[in-house]
Formats: C-alpha cells, sequence, structure tokens
C-alpha cells in the first residue's frame, strides 16, 4: 500500500461546519471521498479508518467526517430534527473538495443521509448533480429498524439518480440482502449490491474484530461500478 499522509481537517467558514480527517494520497488520482459515520459513530470508528486507508493507497483524497449532530454531542445518535442540518453538512464536506470527481459515502444513517441529499440535488437541480457527487458508497443501509419491516426508509429512492454501491451484511437486522434487492429496484440509477457473508450491522468492525480483507474488496467492487 502506498503511504498516505493523514491530518486533521476544520473548516469554521461554513455553517454548519465541517470537522474531520483528511486523508492525502501519495500519488492522488484526481477522485476525493467523503465518508461519514452511522449514528452512535463518529469519524474514527475503526470501519470508516480502514476504507480510508485503503481508498487512499488507491489514489483517492479521502475526509472521513463528524457529522454537524456529532459536532454538537459527543455521545448518542442524532435527534429527529437533525437530519436535514446533517445534510447541509454533507453538502458543505462535498464542496470542501478539490477533484476532478467527489464521491460520497457512509455507514447506516450517515449512508441513508447521503443517498437522501443525493435525491433531494436530482430534485433540486438535476443538471448539477452529477457534477457534485458522481458515485455513493452506501454501507449497511438501515432499509428499516431491526423486527420492524413494515417501516420501510426507501420513500426517496425513486428520486435517486447517482450510481451506487451498496455493502451489506448478510445477517444485518436492519434488512435482509432479499429486502435490499427489492428497494434497489426502486432506484433508476446504476447501484450494486455487494453482499458480505455472515456479517452484521457493522460489517465485521466491531470493537477490536476487523474483517482485514473486507476494504480492498469493496474498493474493488466499488471501481467496478465505476468503471
Amino acid at each position: 500500500m502506498s503511504p498516505t499522509t493523514i491530518r486533521e481537517f476544520i473548516d469554521y467558514k461554513v455553517e454548519p461546519h465541517v470537522r474531520g480527517f483528511l486523508h492525502l494520497p501519495a500519488a492522488p488520482n484526481g477522485n476525493a471521498l467523503v465518508l461519514t459515520h452511522g449514528a452512535g459513530s463518529n469519524a474514527q470508528a475503526p470501519l470508516l479508518i480502514a476504507l480510508a486507508e485503503t481508498f487512499s493507497a488507491a489514489g483517492f483524497t479521502v475526509l472521513r467526517c463528524d457529522l454537524p449532530y456529532r459536532q454538537v454531542r459527543p455521545y448518542g445518535p442524532p435527534g429527529p430534527g437533525d437530519a436535514a442540518r446533517d445534510r447541509a453538512g454533507l453538502k458543505n464536506a462535498i464542496a470542501a473538495m478539490v477533484a476532478e470527481r467527489v464521491f460520497l459515502g457512509g455507514h447506516s444513517y450517515g449512508g441513508r443521509q447521503c443517498s437522501m441529499l443525493c435525491a433531494d440535488l436530482a430534485k433540486e437541480a438535476p443538471d448539477q448533480a452529477p457534477s457534485l457527487v458522481a458515485s455513493l458508497l452506501l454501507l449497511s443501509y438501515p432499509l428499516h429498524p431491526p423486527r420492524k419491516p413494515e417501516q420501510q426508509r426507501t420513500q426517496h429512492l425513486p428520486d435517486l439518480r447517482t450510481p451506487a454501491l451498496f455493502v451489506h451484511g448478510t445477517r444485518d437486522p436492519f434488512g435482509s440482502i432479499a429486502e435490499l434487492e427489492q428497494a434497489l429496484k426502486m432506484i433508476p440509477a446504476r447501484t450494486k449490491l455487494f453482499p458480505v457473508e455472515g456479517a452484521g450491522h457493522d460489517l465485521g468492525f466491531k470493537g477490536k474484530a476487523k474483517r482485514e480483507a473486507l476494504p480492498k474488496e469493496i474498493v474493488s467492487e466499488f471501481n467496478k461500478l465505476l468503471s
């Protein structure tokens, strides 16, 4: 793996602020990836760090960032009124990246907000949306709350015009592979589903446990989506 430089990144000139860690590749390929976390986590999540290191080694400039609600509260989940501001924060993070193409990704709640932002952009400015976000990386998309399959979080999917790679564990209580396959049929953009055998919502990154090979596999699948 090529060496990368990691530095703290803070932009207080915009509201909501952008805060996180920037991975600068030794051999940039002109692409940038903004990565964010799930509801109970932050930018220091082991899964995000592993992905940022692997994407950066492949030439991507990577920003793993804290969503605005996490910047305000160091612990706990987002509140019911936080989502719109979190999406505004993601939009500011995208704008902070200087690259030929910017990609956007997130785990669970963070990924859902990424997809909702892109759906919003497609409705507001269909001509500009592709230039803002080239593709999505959605990790453990929370299709519904555990044991509540009737509460589908799919309302925005028909408006999503951004290509997306969904990475999902076969034991994820937030949605089965079969349920996700059905949901993806609602998306008019190009999609790809990468099932992770035996993994739960954490994709094998829980505590000190890590699926060492998974980040490279995700980078490979993401590049296939782009080709």
